[in-house]
């Protein structure tokens, strides 16, 4: 089988991003409404902390000096506290080495890939395995390092989660992996990984010797029971957090996404690989934007209300959908993955919606790709974010009811 030359393919603008396909699928048709609703992007509307001005303006004099590739001690200590709060893992996290700040997550899931690819000889080209659908930075990555990305279906039979009992009899794949990037909850199914399906997934990496890269970027948006973090699962084991890397942010948990603030945890000896490649090549979070975040991330009671707001669309939904579009209360995350099988699948039926009923939402087929079999899990699906005030939510979900029937 010939290399993946997925760099060229990025190079040549060959790959585009779901949002820039949806655009220009939907910008051939008019709105069916006066009034259009935007419900493709995952920009979270709810309001930031009151206090972010504030502490900004506290740390202005922090503008005129260069911010530290490991950013400060008191963000590195604001983050490993709340992974202790959150967690129930108070005083097992060495901020000084297992904690590195990033500039957003998806920063850090990008250049993670570098050292990853690199520490691990194989025969034949690596390969980075991707839950399927998945979020783009993971296959940004797979491309930019030259690594073959091969997609791991996450689809209803399946729990919405990859099938780790067929992935561990492929040894000849694992042999080649040199990560794996799961999300929980999963964008855009709101699955939730349990424990025991994260202890599976590092044990796999560790037998393996490939990084397990564990997104758990809306893990503070949930419907029930607080989700299981893959920090906590590694610490009940004899190697602790080795070939385990974990990231967050504070885009979703706090309203934050302009911040651009997040981080990564785990694997000590590989964040200091990765902060040397950070050093050379990535943006350095800005001293005041530290000084912010160590703030928010020390402060829960924003969190409840954000979650409360969440909840409250989930019960417009709950009544407004009932169980069409197969459509379940999902565990975590503010999306809903619609099975629209009934209008021709993805495209189809974005283009219905949004024809019809002048909502836009994203085609599921665009977050997903082919596996190996040529099989897209999001071919029957659209993705709706939840991102609007309740009463524009309610209003665009009896549209899609309307013109979805």
């Amino acid at each position: 089988m010939p290399e993946i030359d997925g760099l060229s393919a990025l190079a040549r603008g060959a790959y585009l991003s779901p949002f820039t396909r949806t655009h220009r699928l939907l910008a051939r048709v008019a709105a069916g409404h006066a009034k259009p609703i935007n419900l493709t992007i995952g920009d979270p509307r709810e309001a930031m902390p009151a206090f972010v001005p504030d502490r900004l303006g506290e740390a202005q004099a922090l503008f005129a000096t260069y911010p530290k590739i490991r950013a400060s001690d008191d963000l590195r200590g604001a983050i490993a506290a709340w992974i202790g709060r959150r967690y129930g893992v108070a005083g097992e996290i060495d901020a000084a080495r297992e904690i590195l700040p990033v500039s957003g997550s998806r920063e850090g899931l990008f250049f993670a890939a570098i050292p990853a690819a690199g520490r691990k000889r194989v025969a034949g080209q690596p390969v980075i395995l991707i839950v399927n659908p998945f979020y783009q930075a993971y296959l940004g990555a797979a491309y930019a390092t030259n690594c073959e990305p091969v997609f791991l279906n996450a689809t209803a039979e399946t729990g919405h989660l990859p099938d780790l009992d067929a992935l561990e009899t492929d040894s000849h794949l694992l042999a080649r992996t040199v990560a794996l990037y799961l999300c929980s909850p999963a964008n855009p199914q709101g699955a939730v990984a349990d424990a025991g399906f994260i202890r599976r997934a590092l044990a796999l990496a560790r037998r393996h010797d490939f990084m397990l890269f564990f997104d758990e970027c809306y893990s503070e948006i949930y419907t029930g029971d607080p989700p299981a973090g893959a920090l906590a699962v590694a610490l009940a084991t004899p190697e602790r957090f080795q070939n385990l890397v974990v990231f967050n942010s504070l885009s979703k948990r706090s309203n934050l996404p302009g911040l651009r603030s997040g981080f990564a945890a785990g694997d000590s000896a590989f964040l200091e690989t990765l902060a040397e490649v950070r050093n050379m090549i990535a943006p350095t979070m800005p001293g005041p934007v530290q000084h912010v975040s160590a703030a928010v991330w020390s402060d829960e009671a924003h969190v409840a209300a954000i979650r409360a707001a969440y909840r409250a669309k989930f019960d417009i939904c709950d009544q407004v959908l009932g169980g069409r579009f197969g459509y379940a209360r999902p565990a975590g995350g503010f999306f809903l993955w619609l099975d629209m099988s009934h209008l021709g699948g993805a495209e189809e039926a974005a283009l219905t919606i949004w024809q019809a009923g002048g909502v836009r939402v994203v085609p599921g087929a665009y977050l997903a790709e082919p596996d190996r079999a040529g099989v897209n899990p999001g071919r029957a699906y659209v993705r709706v974010a939840l991102v609007e005030d309740a009463a524009t939510v309610r209003q665009a979900l009896e549209r899609v009811v309307l013109v979805s029937a």
